[in-house]
């Protein structure tokens, strides 16, 4: 059989091509590519490692529909639902044209274009590839020109394909104080969802975002794995749907619970970005794709340090005066730290918040606890040569305060049956205009009379109940998209006018945790909960997705059973902060923590910037480890003994991330005043390839027992 000539196979590839376009959207390490199928429309043909010779691109199959709709020939879930003028709902999207256009260095955008045959209705797709940090970012633009508004029942941010033997989900659930549990299951035949329906305080029950293993249970440095997170402050879904063939089709989006939206002609709608990455080597590569993606595009001052903190609230709770908050200044000077935090109970006058029953909304300084002003406060920490935070919850309101009585048209709630209160408070409703102006003002004016402000902590304590607005009247169906629209402007504002205002985010703990509200955010609190051992799980869930430089770890008195030295070693490995009572401490206990933060502030170019190595789970048993590698090559080990059995074995621990090819000095460090180290190799040198193929002797059988180990190339 003669050969056809490699210029005739690809002269007819390129014909082929022309008339059914194949768009690939590259990282540098993995593929996602579409064809267009004779029948004009548009199928994701391949998602995997990257695939670089057209002539093999050319003969995969063609796969499944990229955005499903509904109404046609498909029997599963479709990425949208549109009803039309004429009473018809179905769609049938066809392609029109795509373009990919360089963002910036690495940054590679693609834009599909698709319109129905028969309704003036058209699908925009969007990709943008970041190709060192191997991200996808996807979203969809949704217009028609209709005579009048089309209802949209379903608008997905993204639907992806996959066809491998077997899937395992690894979800993030749980509840207040017990956020970001990691539980996997395999995948079946139907349907799984992970939602929220909480409207503000969106993520308290679920966390917007999982891993999909294939094949195979997770491992962290083995197997390919999907990563996924949507990038929305409010109600979300992930729909995972495997079909008759063993398919598996991932669809992720705005919540269209309560929620079908009326499309005016000639109006974008465009949802929300989701992000995902494809790792061939396991869990530890995914979450390093998402830190240096979230470091270098999109965390709010995402290339610079965070501030050590002194937070009054377990030293006082609702209990203190001016003069008693400038004592506390005192204690965060002995600690080193760089900030004072006040956190709740300084303001309302009518009703004083006194506790969490009343005042909230009224954003005035107690005048019998603070005399003198948030501006004295300001005044003092700046003296002492620390900088002053202060904490908000300006979303929400007390029904027991001057804002409910003067502006209750402005609180989502239901005129016509009792108020049902979710921690003693309502919410406000900020898909109206005069609300937004609000919530800015409070911001804004603390700023405007006292710019020494360096700090927010904005916290949001309550899901959406009672659920009505009296703004938008008929379009109910509209309050859960526009509250988050709304949200978003106020922080539009609040980033423009104020650029370089670093900004807590919490909400009764984890409650938010995505990273849209991130842009605007400079990190959030991802628990009530700071119990050191409970911390331990919560931060590595958290851990899986975002960067340690975003999740705020305080000590506290929080298990007591727990030393000083434990309960800081676990704070220490994200963005530390005290929350505890000085003068219930000793002289060692201080002179520690004074030492640890200076550790801390030598160790930020590892710990905050650097490649985060899961080394044992705490799921696994007894102990747990991880380390942080800084660009430099120098890294920072932390071991925790939680609850070690009698006589068990233990095995070293190898360590990752390093050059097998360079000496390493190991040292342990942040010890206790007086406290030598018990490290078997201590202030030893060995190579790189040592410490990861044989590893340390890092657990012990000493109950709650904590290490941390300096790893510096010698």
């Amino acid at each position: 059989m003669r050969k056809i000539p490699l210029f005739l196979f690809l002269l007819f590839t390129c014909i082929i091509q022309a008339n059914n376009p194949i768009i690939k959207i590259n990282t540098g390490e993995v593929s996602l590519i579409y064809k267009v199928a004779d029948n004009g429309r548009l199928y994701q043909s391949y998602l995997g490692k990257r695939l670089n010779m057209d002539s093999d691109i050319a003969l995969l199959p063609t796969g499944g529909e990229a955005y499903i709709t509904h109404g046609m020939e498909d029997y599963f879930e479709p990425a949208i639902h549109i009803l039309h003028n004429d009473g018809n709902s179905s769609l049938l999207l066809k392609y029109v044209s795509h373009n990919t256009k360089l963002l910036s260095p690495g940054v590679e955008e693609t834009v599909i274009t698709l319109q129905d045959d028969k309704y003036p209705v058209t699908v925009k797709l969007f990709y943008v590839a970041y190709t060192k940090e191997n991200i996808i970012k996807t979203y969809t633009e949704i217009s028609h020109k209709e005579k009048k508004a089309v209802t949209m029942h379903k608008y997905a941010s993204s639907m992806l394909h996959l066809n491998r033997g077997k899937y395992f989900l690894t979800e993030f659930a749980g509840d207040w104080a017990h956020e970001a549990n990691v539980t996997e299951l395999p995948l079946e035949f139907g349907k799984k969802t992970l939602d929220s329906k909480l409207g503000s305080r969106a993520n308290m029950f679920c966390s917007p975002f999982f891993q999909l293993s294939l094949d195979d249970k997770s491992a962290e440095n083995t197997g390919e794995i999907l990563v996924g997170t949507l990038g929305w402050t409010g109600n979300f879904y992930f729909t995972f749907e495997i079909d008759n063939k063993n398919d598996l089709r991932i669809l992720s989006g705005i919540n269209p619970y309560a929620s079908e939206y009326q499309l005016q002609p000639n109006e974008i709608f465009r949802t929300p970005d989701f992000y995902f990455t494809y790792s061939l080597t396991g869990k530890g590569q995914a979450s390093r794709n998402f830190h240096n993606w979230a470091r270098n595009h999109q965390l709010k001052d995402g290339d610079k340090t965070r501030m050590t903190l002194l937070n009054n609230w377990e030293a006082t709770y609702f209990d203190f005066d001016e003069e008693r908050l400038v004592g506390l200044m005192d204690d965060a000077v002995k600690l080193g730290v760089d900030m004072f935090l006040l956190d709740d109970g300084w303001f309302a006058n009518k009703y004083p918040r006194s506790s969490d029953h009343q005042g909230l909304g009224d954003w005035d300084e107690t005048a019998d606890k603070l005399p003198h002003g948030v501006g004295h406060l300001v005044s003092e920490a700046q003296k002492k040569g620390i900088k002053f935070g202060i904490w908000i919850e300006p979303e929400m309101v007390n029904p027991k305060s001057e804002l409910y009585e003067k502006h209750k048209d402005w609180v989502i709630h239901l005129s016509n049956r009792d108020e049902y209160y979710f921690r003693n408070q309502l919410v406000l409703d900020l898909s109206n205009p005069a609300v937004q102006d609000f919530v800015f003002g409070v911001v804004d004016n603390l700023m405007t009379k006292y710019p020494g402000i360096a700090f927010f902590k904005w916290d949001c304590n309550s899901p959406i109940t009672n659920i009505y607005s009296p703004y938008l009247k008929g379009k109910q169906s509209h309050l859960y998209i526009d509250y988050v629209r709304g949200l978003y402007k106020v922080l539009d504002r609040i980033k423009q006018k104020y650029p370089d205002l670093p900004m807590m985010l919490c909400s009764g703990g984890g409650g938010r945790s995505d990273y849209e509200a991130l842009k605007y955010f400079t990190e959030f609190w991802p628990s009530d909960n700071t119990d050191p051992i409970e911390r331990l799980f919560i931060q590595w869930g958290y851990s899986q997705i975002f960067p340690a430089k975003t999740l705020c770890a305080h000590v506290t008195t929080w298990n007591k059973n727990a030393s000083i030295k434990f309960r800081t070693d676990v704070a220490m490995m994200g963005k530390l902060g005290f929350d505890i009572k000085l003068a219930e401490m000793n002289e060692n206990e201080q002179k520690f923590c004074h030492q640890a933060v200076d550790n801390y502030n030598r160790l930020k170019p590892a710990v905050l910037e650097g490649d985060l190595y899961r080394l044992v789970s705490p799921y696994d048993g007894n102990h747990t480890s991880s380390m942080y590698v800084a660009k430099d090559g120098n890294a920072v080990v932390f071991a925790f003994d939680i609850y070690p059995r009698y006589g068990e074995k233990l095995l070293p621990v190898r360590l990752q991330g390093l050059d097998k090819d360079k000496k390493y000095r190991v040292k342990e460090i942040n010890l206790m005043p007086g406290a030598g180290s018990s490290l078997n190799g201590n202030d030893k040198v060995y190579s790189g390839e040592y410490l990861m193929s044989v590893g340390l002797e890092l657990f012990s059988t000493q109950i709650l027992n904590s290490r941390v180990i300096q790893v510096v190339a010698d």
